[in-house]
């Protein structure tokens, strides 16, 4: 049976609505926040596309008023099922703006709450990650990179690996110092900008937003990497990493 939804999620960031229109209304700009890559037919009734994982979605611009308010609509499926977006921009006095998100729809299957679980808990890392591309790299072209770990038993168990392969300790707060080696060789070094546990993890470092994911012991990555870096070598990469770590 299909059971319609919505959630409204807002963040102020610092940035001018011209910015956060680059962001979230261009294909560069999504990359540097959101998931895989991204493409945005800039007019009303332009396509949105977004390919993750060699699978590609596409949807249909249903508000195209810049820098103000930008909205999408996917197809139906079979079952009636669908998702919107809307992004509503409002500048503030004195600087900043404040981000408004309005996702709604259908969800349709037996496993819908669960769906809407994630939906709702994704979010504020998604907003988090923007406000820091805008904080951080604004106007900077990303290499998104997805990459998936093996099975764990619960979010315990991807929580703690997590943070022995960060370098981190005890109870992780914002701005803990994190220390990471890709390749054998490399370290990286930087710092946890955002924290949701058990669910999610944000690092920042000089070249990039790393974000870890979990939910039901599955544990994944959604990086944005502001470097010149072979995509799918980076991401081969991280599942090297992850399997490591799980190992």
């Amino acid at each position: 049976m299909p059971h319609e939804f919505e959630i409204r999620d807002e963040i102020t960031v610092d940035a001018t609505p011209e910015q956060v229109w680059e962001a979230i209304a261009t294909g560069p700009g999504i990359d540097a926040w959101f998931m895989g890559r991204n493409e945005v037919e800039p007019h009303q009734g332009g396509t949105v596309r977004m390919t993750l994982g060699g699978y590609a979605e596409e949807a249909t611009v249903t508000a195209w008023e810049p820098p103000r308010r930008f909205a999408y609509r996917g197809g139906e499926g079979e079952d009636g099922s669908f998702m919107a977006f809307e992004y509503l921009i409002e500048g503030r006095q004195g600087g900043g703006t404040v981000v408004r998100l309005v996702q709604s729809g259908v969800l349709g299957g037996d496993d819908w709450e669960a769906e809407y679980d994630a939906l709702r808990k994704g979010w504020p890392m998604y907003l988090r990650t923007l406000a820091q591309y805008l904080a951080h790299f604004p106007g900077r072209t990303a290499t998104p990179v997805s990459a998936q770990g093996p099975q764990q038993a619960d979010q315990d168990h991807v929580w703690e690996a997590l943070k022995r392969g960060l370098g981190l300790t005890g109870t992780v707060a914002e701005g803990d110092q994190v220390r990471f080696t890709l390749d054998g060789a490399t370290e990286h070094q930087g710092v946890v900008d955002s924290v949701l546990y058990p669910s999610f993890l944000g690092v920042r470092t000089a070249d990039g937003l790393y974000r870890f994911a979990g939910r039901g012991g599955a544990v994944g990555v959604g990086h944005h990497v502001f470097a010149d870096v072979d995509q799918q070598q980076t991401e081969r990469a991280w599942r090297d990493w992850l399997t490591r770590l799980f190992a």
